[in-house]
């Protein structure tokens, strides 16, 4: 059992890796690019990754319940239907989580990914302070200290880069609007996140049937983001104009990735989970730079990312033993 555990614990982490680099060079890419025709709503592709997630959600709920079908609509009928004042508590995390998918396609619209990706990171420091508020959590020495060295490298990663082709329109602009997408996604995930995690340890309801939840709430929302917003375009070109077998793996990416996330979360520990995010960095900077082209980093940037790698590391840690034992005079 200690053995499979183990495997399960590194192949999650691989699977995050993977996840989270593609997620953000995909929907880079798939923002950047040009194509024939209409480019696809970002409304539509954050009401699509929802429906995904149901779906994938209620396989989930199947395998675990066992039983089958039947089954299922027995553990919906009491655990959703039955309890629809329990429910309505998701629709805050959810609205929050769509504006954050929203926020995330205008972030990657207007920022390079390696830039968006270290910048990102600054949820760590959003969820910690909503933790303190909210959940009145004591954050021990190390993690004042990366919360600290976070910031100071994120400031350093929006220090003024170079561009390979000067006469392209990404302008200061561009950055800012970015810039102020990511940090408003920031908050709302941390937010969000911690609110979620509140409800989580309130109950006994599965996982997976609070994602059920959480996804059929972000539907609804998306949709009104839809309406507000595209109802013109989809009504001139369709709900689904614009897609390509790149948007289709962006939305079943950003589908995913929360399910990937809560496997981590289950297997593996603070401190691997901050190793993949390292390495998810690195390797989309390296991509942004040599495939995308959109992309040079300077010494300000790599400082500045060292420093928020480093600050991911030690926010998973631990202070020795020795340091947070007060006095147990009982325990002899």
């Amino acid at each position: 059992m200690p053995a499979i555990n183990y495997n399960l614990k590194y192949i999650s982490l691989t699977v995050l890796i993977i996840q989270t680099t593609s997620m953000v060079l995909a929907l880079r890419y798939s923002r950047t690019v040009q194509e024939d025709g209409p480019k696809y709503l970002s409304s539509t592709a954050v009401v699509m990754a929802e429906c995904f997630k149901i779906l994938a959600c209620l396989c989930l709920v199947c395998y675990q319940e066992g039983g089958g079908i039947p089954k299922l609509f027995e553990v919906i009928n009491t655990e959703i239907i039955g309890r629809p004042w329990d429910s309505l508590k998701l629709a805050v995390p959810s609205g929050l989580y769509t504006v954050q998918n929203n926020l995330l396609f205008l972030a990657l619209s207007n920022l390079d990914a390696a830039t968006y990706q270290v910048t990102y990171q600054l949820k760590i420091l959003t969820t910690a302070m909503f933790s303190v508020c909210m959940l009145s959590k004591q954050l021990n020495s190390y993690k004042w200290a990366s919360l600290v060295t976070l910031m100071i490298g994120v400031a350093l990663v929006q220090m003024p880069s170079e561009s390979k082709e000067p006469e392209k329109p990404l302008t200061a602009t561009n950055q800012f609007i970015g810039l102020v997408a990511v940090l408003c996604a920031c908050f709302s995930s941390g937010f969000a996140g911690v609110y979620f995690e509140k409800i989580l340890k309130g109950t006994k309801q599965s996982i997976w049937v609070r994602n059920i939840q959480l996804a059929f709430f972000g539907v609804l929302f998306g949709l009104m983001g839809v309406f507000v917003y595209d109802s013109t375009a989809v009504l001139s070109d369709g709900f689904l104009q614009g897609y390509s077998k790149t948007t289709w793996m962006v939305v079943s990416l950003q589908a995913f990735g929360g399910l990937v996330i809560a496997a981590v979360i289950k297997y593996a520990d603070n401190i691997l989970k901050g190793f993949a995010t390292s390495l998810s960095i690195i390797l989309s900077t390296t991509v942004s730079y040599y495939l995308l082209d959109d992309f040079t980093p300077t010494s300000f940037f790599f400082i500045g990312a060292l420093l928020v790698i480093g600050a991911t590391f030690l926010y998973g840690m631990e202070p020795p033993k020795s340091s947070t034992i007060t006095t147990k005079p009982n325990e002899a």
